[in-house]
């Protein structure tokens, strides 16, 4: 298998990686005409300011989430986040289809074990990959190189950044937020809110300049959040270039132990080496 492709399945692998912890992209189904908007109410906006506040408190979760990212990519990830110094972790995510899922097929991954740390992030691909990449298991993604790739500023800040709170915390910038009503999720009682973001009421100037740079219109937004103020589940449906996009996350066992581990320098591989090898060579 040429080094070509070992690259472009780990290209894939990093699109999967920033599908986790996906952020804002555009959607323009939000201003379609048989979507009435209603004004945002002040009790919606006191219990998303009281449930922003809880969330960003408790630390720590425990998450799983599905995206669908067109037809290029759908994905599964089950394990636990920590938020108070930035984002670390670490998930399992599980490849259940699309283009990129299919091409990492060819290298024998259909699954792989994420860790998120303060400078980086790190994916074991399995025994198959690293056979190609000199029995090295883990691919590094440094935060600073992504920033000399195209759109990396961009991902690695998205990386770093996104947390449960701050999907709360978004929906506060909605001109529609309102309550959908009272439903049982995950054997919880909550409060289902709903909305559509449009990027010029962000009001974290700089998640804005990246939404823009993005080319990013709005959102729409459901959350559910449970009697102790803590997100329980987020619904975030947009509409790209690259076909829609959808994320479900549920969010359960707040404060709950992360200790997160960097693997071994001998059995990894910078993804940026990587990349600035000959594609010619063979693995």
């Amino acid at each position: 298998m040429k080094r070509t492709t070992v690259r472009v399945v780990a290209a894939a692998a990093l699109t999967g990686l920033a599908a986790c912890t996906a952020g804002c992209t555009s959607d323009d189904s939000s201003d379609k005409p048989d979507q009435k908007r209603t004004a945002s109410t002040p009790a919606s906006l006191a219990a998303l300011r009281t449930a922003e506040r809880s969330t960003e408190r408790a630390d720590t979760a425990r998450v799983r989430s599905g995206t669908v990212m067109g037809s290029q990519l759908s994905l599964t990830a089950d394990g636990v986040i920590a938020w108070r110094d930035g984002l670390s972790g670490a998930l399992t995510i599980d490849y259940t289809g699309g283009t990129a899922a299919e091409t990492m097929r060819s290298l024998g991954v259909t699954s792989m074990e994420a860790r998120y740390l303060s400078d980086a992030y790190y994916a074991r691909m399995g025994d198959t990959f690293a056979a190609k990449l000199g029995g090295k298991h883990w691919l590094k993604y440094a935060y600073d190189d992504l920033k000399t790739l195209g759109g990396g500023a961009d991902l690695a800040d998205q990386m770093r950044s996104t947390t449960p709170n701050q999907s709360v915390r978004l929906l506060l910038d909605s001109e529609d937020v309102r309550e959908v009503g009272e439903e049982t999720v995950d054997g919880q009682a909550t409060t289902h809110y709903s909305g559509t973001v449009h990027v010029e009421n962000v009001t974290d100037d700089e998640l804005q300049q990246r939404l823009r740079a993005a080319g990013v219109t709005a959102e729409t937004l459901d959350i559910w959040i449970n009697e102790k103020n803590l997100l329980v589940k987020k619904i975030e449906k947009t509409s790209t270039g690259n076909g829609d996009v959808t994320q479900t996350a549920h969010y359960s066992d707040y404060g709950v132990k992360v200790a997160v581990e960097k693997p071994s320098a001998a059995d990894t591989e910078d993804f940026r080496t990587l990349l600035s090898q000959p594609s010619t060579n063979s693995s």
